[in-house]
């Protein structure tokens, strides 16, 4: 078995600056991509060849951008990145897909790997931490941080036992997005509003919540959901 040191010397290739990576860049926020773009541009080899604003215009662009390489948030309008994840996977099996988020990589890496991301970066861990990002994940390899490097590596080695697992990871991607929401007080129709799902669906996932997690009421989810929220940590 490998360490997590070993894992991250990956010997990358030497660019080449005769075929260009075609990239796509996946977020709401203008300024974001235009940030993204100008470092991914400066790079002999690499090239941003679209840009899209949610996930409907990202697949929409999948065939005519001729992409090799996609880049996203996890925040989108209308469909999240998780499960836009899903979605690529299903339709091209084969493209890299690297998250490029503000949302902390300690709650939402794993959940990234298991809908079919190659890897995970926060959005202030800089140019150079990106561009060795792509470079990794181009050559087949999965792209963490130092820190959940290990946890990674339990996580596919199989070796974590269910005991072991914290609150979020006990949920469903839906489910732990419900019981965020819940946590910082959204209401159960704007919850419904904000997910795209009827009131009745949220629901669901709310009494799947509470079984999941042996809570006996509403009030017990709220609060759970809060002190969850507020420690900013998985218990």
């Amino acid at each position: 078995m490998f360490s997590a040191t070993e894992i991250r010397l990956t010997i990358m290739p030497k660019p080449n600056p005769q075929r260009k990576t075609r990239i796509l860049i996946v977020d709401d926020h203008p300024l974001m991509r235009q940030g993204l773009a100008q470092l991914i541009n400066h790079e002999p080899d690499l090239i941003v060849s679209a840009e899209a604003n949610n996930a409907a215009e990202a697949l929409g662009l999948l065939d005519s951008a001729k992409v090799d390489l996609m880049l996203l948030d996890l925040s989108l309008p209308g469909k999240s990145g998780l499960e836009l994840i899903k979605d690529i996977r299903a339709l091209r099996p084969d493209l890299p897909l690297l998250v490029v988020s503000m949302h902390d990589e300690a709650l939402y890496a794993e959940r990234v790997l298991r809908a079919g991301g190659r890897g995970y970066i926060m959005k202030q861990e800089g140019g150079k931490r990106l561009m060795l990002a792509i470079r990794q994940i181009l050559a087949g390899q999965i792209y963490v941080s130092e820190n959940m490097s290990a946890k990674i590596l339990e996580l596919f080695s199989g070796r974590r036992p269910e005991a072991a697992k914290t609150l979020p990871e006990l949920l469903s991607d839906r489910e732990f997005e419900v019981f965020h929401l819940i946590g910082q007080g959204v209401p159960t129709r704007e919850i419904a509003e904000r997910l795209h799902l009827s009131v009745k669906t949220v629901e669901v996932h709310r009494a799947h919540i509470k079984q999941k997690l042996k809570l006996n009421s509403a009030s017990e989810l709220v609060r759970q959901a809060i002190r969850w929220v507020e420690s900013g940590q998985p218990t």
